[in-house]
């Protein structure tokens, strides 16, 4: 039992010496670095940068990552697009647009055929038109012919009235589903259900009014246009010969990958494609998007890895040469301190220490500098990096990086000083 106490306070003396020695060295190095603040701060510019590169980007990728699956959540990752497309290569990779678009009959026994696709909705462009009610009128409005399973496919909430039906459809009845800011621009009621507006010189009938779709960083989604639905029947009937794509949903995301190779076996087939013969048509899930994205990310956050690495190298070096310098201009009070006592893992520990803390604080002032750079990319208009932050990840990276600099381009000199023999130290002038 006495043994036991007294290798507990043994350890409990190392202990506490060993943080007395850390203060005192912490205490030392920023009584170093505060008599020498110019140099210390052109020292650390290095590291600087570096952190504050590496911050920026981080926070830049993971508000640009937050943005896209706030996104995904809207459509689900067991959404598919289906779209026809001109192949690079191959008999049609020239062919015109009348020979690769869609027909409404390519998709009929789609169901039946590609049994882990759940729902399926057609779109058709109907173009641009002039949208008016009254005296009021708005130029170069999308209209789209759509299928009632498409919103729920996309989930959009509908603010008033309700969605197209399929009676709708199956009597290619003239109603539509215009946007709010549609709703404002023609000066509607608050309640415009049931109120006619003209689609170039057809009427139709207002029967819902759906949220704006959300912006994309994938490209254009219509969030700055208006946006008006007419039933996919009834714009084949005002337009015959209209660009046709679909949206389909998986039975659940594990299957996205079946169900996008059950949809192209079909279009294969329905689109008379010979074997080897390139896709006149993409099919793309969701899920896959996501995944492409995620490795062009890792990509992104390799590359500037690698840029951030050449300057933590040459602030490194920087830390390796002023600390040399420091070593050099201390050599006497290095002579004095050995010769009063001191061993020479104090030594090395003081200047070590001292590399450290230099690198800290520019890690501290480059993660500032991160957040101030960050401020800036969330608030670029039109950006869509509204959602950029710093995740604590980047935070204890940045430190990690900072302190193994410190302790790698530090161990030099720290050796040096400690080796020193303190009689030549303290003959130096």
């Amino acid at each position: 039992m006495i043994h036991l106490k007294r290798a507990f306070y043994a350890i409990l003396r190392w202990i506490l010496g060993f943080f007395r020695v850390l203060y005192q060295s912490i205490h030392l190095a920023l009584s170093q670095i505060w008599a020498n603040k110019t140099r210390a701060v052109l020292t650390m510019l290095g590291i600087i940068i570096a952190v504050a590169s590496v911050t920026a980007v981080i926070a830049a990728l993971s508000g640009l990552k937050a943005k896209i699956l706030s996104q995904v959540k809207t459509f689900g990752t067991n959404t598919i697009f289906i779209m026809p497309t001109r192949p690079d290569e191959g008999p049609k990779q020239h062919a015109s647009w009348w020979e690769i678009r869609f027909e409404p009959e390519q998709f009929d026994d789609l169901m039946e055929h590609c049994p882990s696709i759940s729902k399926l909705g057609r779109q058709s462009s109907g173009g641009r038109h002039t949208v008016s009610f009254r005296d009021r009128s708005a130029e170069n409005v999308n209209v789209n012919g759509i299928e009632p399973d498409c919103f729920q496919i996309e989930s959009r909430t509908f603010l008033l009235g309700r969605p197209l039906s399929l009676m709708d459809e199956m009597q290619t009845r003239q109603v539509c589903i215009i946007d709010p800011r549609l709703q404002n621009e023609l000066r509607l009621k608050r309640d415009c259900i049931g109120q006619q507006i003209l689609i170039g010189h057809n009427a139709f009938i207002v029967v819902g009014v759906i949220e704006p779709r959300p912006s994309s960083p994938f490209g254009d989604t219509g969030s700055e246009n208006y946006e008006i639905f007419i039933p996919f029947k009834t714009n084949l009937k005002l337009q015959p010969y209209p660009w046709i794509y679909a949206i389909a949903e998986s039975r659940s995301a594990e299957v996205s990958e079946d169900a996008v190779a059950e949809l192209r076996f079909f279009f294969r087939r329905t689109r008379n494609l010979e074997p080897g013969e390139p896709d006149t048509f993409r099919v793309e899930s969701l899920k896959s998007a996501l995944e492409q994205f995620n490795q062009i990310a890792i990509v992104v956050t390799m590359v500037a890895g690698g840029i951030v690495g050449i300057s933590l190298l040459v602030g490194g070096v920087g830390i390796m040469n002023i600390m040399l310098v420091s070593v050099s201009e201390r050599t006497r009070e290095i002579g004095l301190r050995k010769a009063v006592g001191a061993r020479r893992s104090a030594i090395l520990t003081q200047f070590l220490i001292e590399s450290v803390v230099l690198c800290f604080i520019g890690g501290l002032i480059g993660i500032g500098i991160g957040y101030l750079l960050t401020q800036a990319i969330a608030n670029i208009p039109k950006a869509e990096l509204d959602m950029a932050h710093i995740p604590w990840q980047a935070v204890a990276i940045s430190f990690a990086f900072s302190g193994t600099v410190g302790i790698f381009f530090g161990m030099f000199p720290a050796i040096k000083a400690a080796r020193l023999d303190p009689i030549e130290a303290l003959r130096h002038e």
